[in-house]
């Protein structure tokens, strides 16, 4: 690699890293907007709005009775959607990597629930669960259970044997194996299907919405799809995208830092 090449690729010396992260994601944030705005200038308001016209939308939202409650719901839908996904899939991930015999029975299950899309697992949610949270509940869990499941999966099947069979000779019980060799291994794994999954979580839970209830986000931007308010769909799917963005990296991008902290960077 050149030298010019090279320096485009590190901050410069006299600025810190975090400020130049900030500094590069602010202008391509800059650039995006510029781009939207041109492109908005030269197509209908009801096909493309511009920025300007969905920040009004979305401050026009904010002022509304329901919006509250509308994001509230889909956040809380999503977030039990995906505690379930961790509650059962980290274990199962664990059995299956653990066990070959177990792996070999339920790999068929585990590549079926991963080709179905997830608007097939609403259309069955609506059909078991009518119109409720649950609907939503259940295919953010549909979505977000097998990527979790299968990264712990391969980190379980890539812990060290000669780690385990010294812990047995130290006369580790299964549990404090489970804990002190298994649980470290896979972390760095669950937290890359944890990521993953919760990005999918998030976008499945338009789907089911639209579908399968009466209120959250995803009831809005069909309502507003509907009557053809364009800049209101544009503000939804702007406050969705900030909102998943928000949390992934307020909670689980701390938390992995957090745990990790003992990694060289």
């Amino acid at each position: 690699m050149s030298r010019a090449s090279a320096s485009t690729l590190t901050p410069p010396r006299a600025l810190p890293a975090w400020l130049w992260l900030v500094l590069t994601r602010l202008l391509l944030a800059a650039v995006f907007v510029a781009l939207w705005t041109f492109a908005a200038s030269r197509m209908p308001s009801f096909v493309l709005p511009g920025p300007e016209k969905v920040w009004r939308a979305l401050v026009a939202l904010t002022r509304t009775a329901s919006f509250g409650h509308d994001v509230g719901m889909t956040t809380y839908r999503v977030a039990m959607g995906f505690a379930l996904a961790a509650l059962v899939g980290t274990p199962l991930g664990l059995a299956l990597g653990s066990s070959r015999a177990l792996a070999r029975v339920f790999e068929p299950v585990l590549a079926v629930t991963n080709t179905v899309s997830s608007a097939i697992w609403a259309v069955f949610a609506i059909i078991w669960f009518g119109i409720s949270n649950a609907t939503t509940i259940f295919v953010v869990f549909m979505t977000a259970m097998p990527l979790i499941l299968t990264n712990v999966w391969q980190g379980a099947r890539n812990v060290e044997k000669q780690h385990i069979d010294l812990a047995r000779s130290l006369r580790f019980s299964g549990t404090q194996i489970l804990w002190r060799i298994h649980l470290p291994s896979i972390l760095p794994y669950f937290f890359s299907g944890a990521r993953l999954a919760f990005g999918f979580g998030w976008r499945v839970s338009l789907v089911a919405e639209t579908l399968g209830s009466s209120d959250g986000i995803g009831y809005r931007l069909r309502q507003a799809a509907d009557l053809v308010q364009t800049d209101q769909v544009f503000a939804w799917t702007l406050l969705l995208v900030a909102l998943m963005l928000a949390l992934e990296g307020g909670i689980l991008k701390p938390l992995e830092r957090h745990l990790f902290r003992w990694k060289p960077h």
